[in-house]
């Protein structure tokens, strides 16, 4: 059994990126781990940031524990993520804390300054987590790893960078078989559908993250996708060890 662990900035960034492959893995034994960096403490226009931000939490752990997963805060704030040395700290002794095989992230480029921050952290994190010297300042502090775990990057929020560029996964992931509890823990935040409606004049994000799964699919020939790519700059782990984890279900886009 591997201990994955997925880190996005906000509630609902993992349903709508990756967590029907989450199920997936879920569904064969594995361990899931759901952290957020923030509670979504800015996502209302009608709570405080307090409010909201018990609000989303819960949310959180309803939508993790369809899949028997855990989830985490780690009590960052909206549109304050930083790349300085007291933030990746911080993310090192979280990552020490979890002692994870596999760690999935936000796309280094993306829409929004939070998503681009926490790659920045997670993937320099991953760097020093098994670094024993690099000191977090936790009392108690958690063991440093034993090696640098693998780390994938999920899609960007559809699919581009900030210009439009597209960026394309290395691979896809069928998740048609495991779409319905995607959707499910999707709509378990139900917060966020006013917000969207308010801020990103979204009307409907269930469908809106449906209708590109299905453009993801279509990068790999299957009807539902969630892509990825694999981080293998030196010295990170190369090998394809979730691509393993998913045999059966895994198509290469390059």
């Amino acid at each position: 059994m591997k201990h994955i662990v997925s880190i996005h900035a906000h509630p609902d960034d993992a349903e709508i990126l990756c967590c029907g492959t989450l199920a997936h893995l879920a569904s064969r034994g594995h361990r899931i781990t759901i952290v957020t960096m923030t509670p979504g403490d800015k996502g209302s226009k009608t709570q405080t940031p307090d409010e909201i931000a018990e609000r989303r939490r819960g949310e959180g752990r309803k939508a993790a524990e369809r899949i028997g997963a855990a989830y985490v805060c780690a009590e960052f704030r909206d549109l304050a993520i930083f790349n300085d040395d007291p933030s990746r700290r911080r993310v090192v002794e979280l990552l020490r804390s979890l002692q994870p095989d596999i760690v999935l992230t936000s796309s280094p480029a993306d829409y929004l300054c939070d998503h681009e921050a926490t790659s920045i952290l997670v993937r320099d994190g991953c760097f020093a987590a098994p670094a024993p010297n690099y000191v977090t300042g936790a009392n108690p502090a958690a063991p440093a790893l034993a090696h640098i775990p693998h780390l994938y990057y999920m899609d960007a929020i559809g699919g581009a960078d900030r210009e439009g560029t597209p960026i394309y996964p290395h691979f896809v992931v069928d998740v048609t078989a495991t779409f319905e509890t995607k959707r499910a823990m999707l709509a378990d935040h139900e917060s966020q559908r006013l917000w969207l409606q308010d801020h990103h004049e979204m009307d409907n994000y269930l469908t809106t993250m449906e209708d590109w799964t299905k453009v993801c699919g279509s990068r790999g020939g299957v009807a539902l996708g969630e892509g990825f790519r694999q981080y293998s700059g030196h010295p990170y782990p190369g090998s394809p060890l979730l691509q393993e984890l998913l045999e059966g279900l895994v198509v290469a886009v390059r």
